[in-house]
């Protein structure tokens, strides 16, 4: 049947894990077959796929993206406090003994 397969490691807020069992559940007592959450999940991403052009998949798409630039900002932020309370004397990034070059902050 999947003669392609990859394997991929799917993060979900635990309300759209239990929405997709639910779903699981429906189908599987309106059809009288086993249905995964697995199944659900494919299914899912492959509706949504199908829908490229949909106003309300892009403005989900977007508010994601823009949730995870704003959770890596804050992680770089925390970093970069932890580094100076670690090493509050030096001002110098990188090894002590200059091999290794800096980079460039944005």
């Amino acid at each position: 049947m999947f003669t392609n397969k990859t394997r991929v490691l799917l993060i979900l807020p635990q309300d759209v894990l239990d929405r997709a069992r639910v779903l699981a559940g429906k189908a599987t007592t309106t059809y009288k077959l086993p249905v995964s959450l697995q199944i659900v999940l494919r299914a899912l991403v492959e509706e949504g796929l199908r829908r490229d052009n949909d106003p309300a998949l892009l403005a989900n798409v977007e508010g994601q993206a823009k949730a995870v630039r704003h959770l890596r900002t804050v992680a770089r932020q925390v970093q970069r406090v932890e580094e100076k309370r670690e090493n509050p004397s030096s001002g110098v990034r990188g090894r002590a003994s200059g091999r290794e070059p800096q980079r460039r902050r944005k």
